[in-house]
């Protein structure tokens, strides 16, 4: 009786298990090494003395209302720049998005693109992959120097980075969406703006809304980023607290990073259900 039980308890596929796990171990280590991911370093002395040093200032946060005023000034200021630039961002991926997608063709309503519309299609695509590839702190120090240090730069580097992100996604959305809808209405002699307004937008719609406040909400973490390099807001703003390691200031700020990032959640879910 044991011995059937211990045979029904036995994993037949065990063996194949530790193998791929051996595998992986083996291609994982050499990544490591050239990484130098050395997290034992986290509890040496020479580490420790400074982060408990740090930690020790970082609570309570720093509610004085001087710098609550200065926070809330450059909170508005990074939801200002996320929000222009994904803004401008979607001027610029909307039109790129409908000539990168198949099913708005007309010449493909035959079985094969025209040559033409095919080049324009890809060279629309080769754009966004050159834009997104290119990521938006490049772009930040770039326009540094273009235009000097404030938010401008930050709002021009997300709109660039954020313009071949929501170009490629929104075409891939439009792309898996159900094309007979569209292919009726272009056969019956619909304009292409027509097909997508009454037959892709239902469709996607919530999609389409999810992943645009999704970008959003991951344009107000670049804006902090961008930050860091001149770019204002609050990545300035904690960027200045670390350099004088005051821990009581950065808690703050990250503590004001939560709540929007909740914000932005509350608002997707909201339109989604909205849409829905």
């Amino acid at each position: 009786m044991s011995l059937n039980t211990g045979a029904a308890i036995r994993d037949p596929a065990w063996l194949g298990r530790v193998f791929w796990v051996l595998v992986a171990v083996l291609l994982l280590w050499p990544v490591l090494r050239l990484t130098e991911f050395q997290p034992w370093i986290l509890f040496s002395p020479k580490s420790l003395e400074p982060t408990l040093s740090f930690l020790g200032t970082a609570l309570p946060p720093k509610l004085e209302p001087e710098f609550l005023l200065t926070v809330a000034r450059e909170t508005w200021r990074t939801v200002a720049m996320a929000t222009t630039g994904i803004s401008l961002a979607m001027l610029f991926a909307v039109p790129l998005a409908l000539l990168s997608v198949r099913t708005l063709s007309l010449s493909a309503l035959g079985g094969r693109m025209h040559p033409l519309a095919l080049m324009l299609r890809q060279l629309v695509r080769w754009l966004l992959i050159v834009l997104r590839s290119v990521p938006e702190l490049i772009w930040a120090l770039v326009f540094v120097r273009v235009v000097h240090l404030g938010p401008t730069a930050g709002v021009f580097a997300i709109t660039l980075t954020y313009a071949g992100m929501l170009g490629k996604v929104y075409g891939d959305i439009l792309e898996s969406a159900d094309t007979q809808p569209t292919q009726t209405l272009l056969r019956n002699g619909a304009g292409r703006l027509q097909a997508f307004f009454y037959a892709l937008l239902p469709q996607s719609a919530a999609e389409l809304t999810s992943y645009t406040v999704y970008r959003w909400e991951c344009a107000i973490r670049s804006s902090a980023v961008l930050g860091f390099v001149g770019a204002g807001g609050l990545g300035q703003l904690m960027d200045g607290s670390l350099k004088r390691f005051d821990g009581a200031e950065v808690v703050t700020v990250l503590l004001v990073f939560i709540v929007l990032v909740g914000v932005a959640d509350a608002i997707s879910a909201w339109l989604r259900k909205a849409l829905a």
